[in-house]
């Protein structure tokens, strides 16, 4: 089974925690202070569209790309329901990027890079992020830190909506660095019945001296590291960290 193909349809309200307006605010102002204007705005890994919506509600013109069909489906709904400036929805992976022109902006968010569990991919996509972005233009993008990820070895959680129950159990290779979680999803049936999925998704503990390679590498000159949602340095025990490149 792919990645979400079961957690697709219930994943938003799964995520409640995910702060998807606080987020969309926090880039809307990070993206009034870029270099140059932005008016286009690519969503890397858009998941269920969220914050895809939120960026063109805020006038933004969105493009929008992620691996899964089932991910895409939920977005789309949520395109269909705007009035105007609705994004577009593109089937792509990270990976495989391909845009038709380069955008003013790259956002990326909710861990979404973490997916990327080889060096190659990892380097792949910031190559072509900075293709298809115009000089000057910000990439933005958050990341699970290590810390969390080790801290999450051997856990098990629990998420619970009217009508879908989810338990994750995670591990982590220190070897691999990889959290492997583990994702029993249970939704229930008009009849009253409850049908049972079964997922695992794996998400790479990335190094901060890795990723500034990469993005040095990939032609980002400056770099900027920050915690969740914050314009402060990351504290030692952050569990998210927001990256500015250009």
């Amino acid at each position: 089974m792919r990645t979400y193909d079961a957690l697709a349809a219930g994943y938003d309200g799964l995520m409640a925690d995910g702060n998807y307006r606080r987020r969309a605010a926090f880039l809307a102002r990070r993206l009034r202070k870029s270099p140059i204007p932005v008016g286009t705005v690519l969503d890397l890994a858009c998941g269920t569209g969220t914050v895809a919506c939120l960026l063109a509600q805020r006038g933004y013109e969105v493009l929008a790309t992620d691996g899964s069909e089932e991910m895409l489906t939920q977005a789309a709904a949520k395109v269909a329901a705007l009035e105007k400036n609705r994004p577009l929805l593109l089937l792509q992976s990270m990976p495989r990027l391909q845009l038709a022109q380069p955008v003013d902006a790259v956002v990326s968010t909710l861990d979404s890079l973490n997916y990327l569990t080889r060096d190659r991919d990892l380097r792949e996509t910031f190559r072509r992020v900075r293709r298809w972005l115009k000089p000057g233009g910000l990439f933005l993008f958050d990341v699970n830190t290590p810390y969390k990820l080790r801290r999450m070895d051997g856990q098990v959680y629990m998420d619970e909506t009217e009508d879908s129950f989810c338990v994750w159990r995670t591990f982590f290779s220190p070897k691999k660095q990889i959290c492997t979680y583990q994702v029993d999803l249970f939704r229930l049936r008009p009849e009253g019945t409850w049908d049972r999925r079964f997922e695992e998704h794996r998400e790479r503990a990335w190094e901060e001296e890795t990723l500034r390679a990469y993005l040095r590498e990939a032609g980002f000159a400056n770099l900027r590291l920050t915690g969740d949602l914050s314009e402060e340095p990351p504290g030692l025990n952050e569990d998210r960290w927001q990256f500015q490149a250009n």
